[in-house]
């Protein structure tokens, strides 16, 4: 099957992508696949090349590193080019489906699947809809309130204006303050008091003009993988030091994961229901990844992740494993589950 590898993109999660889609054409070369690793925003110069050719060529993929800060982006941005490097939708016709490795922004809130579904090329994952209820968090959280799904509470401000004027004595701190639909906790801050919120005010709005206040659950994370409409074992996540920010995602030996998760079989059960239960209300497809905060009182759903990263740490592959599912079967799953979507 001849594959490509869409990758990097200009989103704050761009190193996460290049090492997502190195790993990703890596195992599918392996297993016996025709594979182009491309990056979305930097093209491909063909030369001479057909884009058929570029599928035998084989060229080589440096190894790519996540450094501990989110990557500067900016040179993407204002070129009359747009998004799309010289050469990428040429490339991504020729494939029988596109490996969608792109992480944030474009590749995961429907901007890329929408142009992918209107030059009729298939791609892994969830479909345009399905991405922009997932991204956005306040449509998503919306949809879980409105379906029974334990959600912690949040207000949302709107360049600087929020919905509930009185929100300290409705959510309180600690709280959680976060941009409206990046992920990898890009512009994520912990707050406890008057005097921090300000600064995590403005470093949230750095990058959109939507912003979440959430109520700050304390105890124990999760995160349960959905492959094919069934979840993967649960993972819990316990960070060294601070909370599951950038570094602590990206950088080996700053997290300690246990999967499966050391977790009452029922509440196990659940738990699995539950993110099975988010998929569908936000019409996902092929696969994804809930992340939860438990405590005493429970556990709540704080988002999907609609392209959960494929890095030498990532959550995803670990639970796979964990439910005696390869890398490279995985791999081979998600595209079979995608091909079988009607896009």
């Amino acid at each position: 099957m001849k594959i490509c590898v869409l990758c990097g993109g200009r989103s704050n999660e761009r190193d996460v992508s290049l090492s997502t889609g190195t790993m990703v054409a890596k195992a599918l070369r392996a297993s016996g696949h025709k594979v182009v690793f491309l990056d979305a925003c930097e093209g491909f110069e063909l030369n001479k090349m057909s884009p058929s050719e570029l599928y035998d060529a084989e060229i080589p993929m440096a190894e790519r590193k996540i450094s501990e800060a989110a990557p500067d982006v900016s040179k993407y941005f204002g070129r009359k080019e747009g998004f799309f490097g010289k050469s990428v939708l040429d490339i991504c016709r020729e494939a029988d489906i596109v490996f969608n490795a792109l992480h944030g922004d474009e590749g995961e809130n429907g901007m890329v699947q929408a142009v992918l579904d209107l030059l009729g090329i298939r791609y892994t994952g969830s479909g345009m809809q399905g991405c922009i209820l997932a991204m956005n968090k306040h449509l998503s959280k919306q949809l879980f309130i409105a379906n029974g799904i334990p959600t912690p509470p949040a207000v949302y401000l709107t360049n600087g204006i929020s919905d509930d004027p009185d929100w300290r004595r409705h959510i309180g701190f600690p709280c959680v303050v976060k941009p409206g639909s990046l992920g990898s906790s890009v512009g994520v801050s912990i707050v406890y008091n008057d005097a921090e919120l300000d600064a995590a005010l403005r470093e949230a709005s750095r990058f959109e003009s939507l912003v979440i206040i959430e109520k700050y659950i304390r105890g124990r994370e999760f995160s349960v993988g959905i492959v094919g409409g069934k979840a993967l074992p649960a993972i819990e996540i316990i960070p060294k030091h601070g909370f599951y920010d950038y570094k602590n995602k990206y950088q080996a030996g700053c997290t300690e994961e246990i999967c499966p998760a050391e977790l009452d079989e029922a509440v196990a059960q659940r738990m699995g229901e539950t993110a099975v239960k988010v998929f569908k209300v936000l019409d996902l497809g092929a696969y994804a990844r809930v992340d939860f905060m438990m405590d005493e009182s429970g556990f709540y759903v704080l988002e999907a992740n609609t392209l959960p990263g494929m890095t030498p740490i990532s959550l995803l592959p670990q639970e796979a494993k964990a439910a005696g599912i390869s890398f490279n079967n995985l791999l081979e799953t998600i595209i079979e589950e995608s091909l079988s979507l009607k896009k």
